[in-house]
């Protein structure tokens, strides 16, 4: 078979297998958009390392919102910033994070001392650097319907630069949504926490979040996720190309590894359409349409997780090098140290 045929053949199953992720991806979220409202009361949660800076627009965000929480309680793990004093001056409960006992990660011991404190009916937890959109928080707590759920935010862009996240961004969300657990929000009944030991059960992991959708399920209760546009949203890595090239490798050092192998086939699959397409040109006359077809499909993709431009994706293959580049850089740090926030993580 010349490459005449075969890679059109290939991008031809790229696409299908894009179609494949975007119905994946959009899963479940018809019935965050029901009326009604909720009759439980939920505590957030937000565990805070100088979180200073991004407080104000999350804590802001809570205020705003229809349906209120019961509580507000930011756990500060150790700030040296005004994380306490921005979050007091907001309205938010202050618990001043113990000292971090051997053995634990400083995110799962703040977010189980916020747990023991909280006095709701469900447990929110969220990291700071997100925020809540109009009635985000009504719709997220409607269309719970028990056990664990994670609602992946809806990436805000505003940099050139965190262009760059597209293709971790989707790969990253292609893969938890809608089985797993994303580690930037998660909301569980007080009973299915406990029963899963909270994030004690957790306590040595960097993504805890994997971990604890693997104990939620052998207890047999539900875990699910669903893509967070128009309910709750963040930005990743506002502090510059450095930062941003850091956190995504932590993310791949430290074991994320959890997508399920039929989802890792038609990631695969829809990437390989990407790749060819980038060798195609010298070796097919369809390779501009290809190319052209593909990107298109991926800026369709790409604005269903964040607010990533139609250019980023007629110019995929610049992200899509980025991501390769620093996947090997994560490979080459795999259990080892990277550092973030100040503190020295090692891989699970």
């Amino acid at each position: 078979m010349g490459s005449e045929v075969a890679i059109p053949l290939v991008a031809a199953a790229s696409w299908l297998a894009g179609w494949g992720l975007l119905a994946k991806i959009r899963s479940g979220r018809r019935s965050f958009e029901t009326s009604g409202r909720s009759t439980r009361t939920v505590s957030i949660l937000i565990p805070a390392r100088n979180e200073a800076h991004n407080l104000p627009k999350l804590l802001t965000s809570i205020r705003d919102q229809d349906f209120k929480p019961l509580e507000v309680i930011v756990i500060d793990d150790g700030s040296t910033d005004a994380t306490a004093e921005v979050a007091t001056s907001l309205g938010a409960c202050v618990l001043p994070s113990k000292p971090l006992p051997q053995g634990w990660r400083g995110k799962p011991w703040a977010c189980q001392q916020g747990a023991k404190t909280a006095r709701g009916e469900l447990l929110m937890f969220l990291d700071a650097d997100t925020w809540l959109e109009v009635d985000g928080l009504g719709k997220i707590l409607r269309g719970y319907q028990d056990g664990a759920l994670s609602v992946a935010p809806f990436h805000a862009i505003e940099r050139p630069y965190e262009q760059l996240s597209a293709m971790f961004n989707l790969t990253m969300i292609a893969g938890t949504v809608s089985h797993g657990l994303l580690g930037q929000m998660l909301l569980v009944d007080r009973e299915s926490y406990q029963l899963a030991g909270g994030h004690e059960s957790v306590k040595g992991k960097v993504l805890e979040n994997f971990r604890l959708a693997e104990h939620f399920r052998k207890l047999g209760i539900p875990v699910r996720s669903v893509i967070g546009k128009g309910l709750l949203s963040f930005r990743m890595y506002p502090g510059g190309l450095a930062e941003l090239i850091e956190g995504w490798t932590k993310g791949f050092a430290s074991g994320a590894g959890q997508t399920p192998r039929s989802t890792m086939v038609r990631i695969s699959i829809w990437m390989s359409g990407l790749f060819i397409s980038m060798a195609a040109w010298p070796l097919s006359p369809a390779a501009p349409w290809i190319h052209l077809v593909l990107g298109l499909q991926l800026g369709f993709l790409l604005r269903q997780v964040g607010r990533f431009s139609w250019l980023t994706a007629l110019l995929f293959p610049l992200p899509l090098t980025f991501y390769l580049i620093v996947l090997m850089r994560s490979a080459l740090k795999s259990g080892k140290e990277v550092t973030w926030k100040g503190r020295t993580i090692h891989g699970d």
